[in-house]
């Protein structure tokens, strides 16, 4: 059985290092991993932990009112495919929605653009570049 639990900024460290920063001398731990309006999500899997993700209250200048930012979204390679990713990204919304927020937005690596927009992301201008990580797009969803 696989469901989505709330996590602590901790339990997405391992997850994070494995995924997005094996080899990569940049930080799993991340500002704002702490703050009281955060909050993490875990994918379980015969309650072991296969995928996280991260929902921070932080501003992109180029779009308006409440905003939250997605980091971290990592699930380990042999359990992709199984909708993890999916099922965060839709307890999220459902989340973001709540708290009467305006949009989700994340800096999307380019192999995970496909599936943002298939969450209903949209790209927002042109693609970037982050040391050591590669190209990005700022993706962003209106959620309210």
């Amino acid at each position: 059985m696989i469901e989505v639990r709330r996590i602590s900024a901790e339990d997405t460290y391992k997850i994070r290092l494995e995924v997005l920063r094996k080899n990569i001398n940049l930080p799993y731990k991340f500002n704002g991993d702490l703050e009281d309006n955060t909050f993490h999500l875990g994918v379980f899997k015969d309650d072991k932990i296969i995928a996280v993700s991260s929902f921070m209250k932080s501003s992109h200048v180029e779009l308006d009112g409440d905003q939250y930012q997605l980091r971290g979204m990592a699930t380990l390679k042999e359990f992709q495919g199984y909708g993890a990713g999916k099922l965060m990204m839709q307890r999220a919304f459902s989340i973001l929605s709540e708290l009467n927020i305006d949009y989700l937005w994340c800096n999307a690596r380019v192999v995970a653009v496909n599936f943002y927009e298939k969450q209903g992301l949209d790209i927002l201008g042109d693609d970037f570049d982050i040391p050591l990580v590669g190209k990005h797009f700022v993706m962003f969803k209106k959620i309210s």
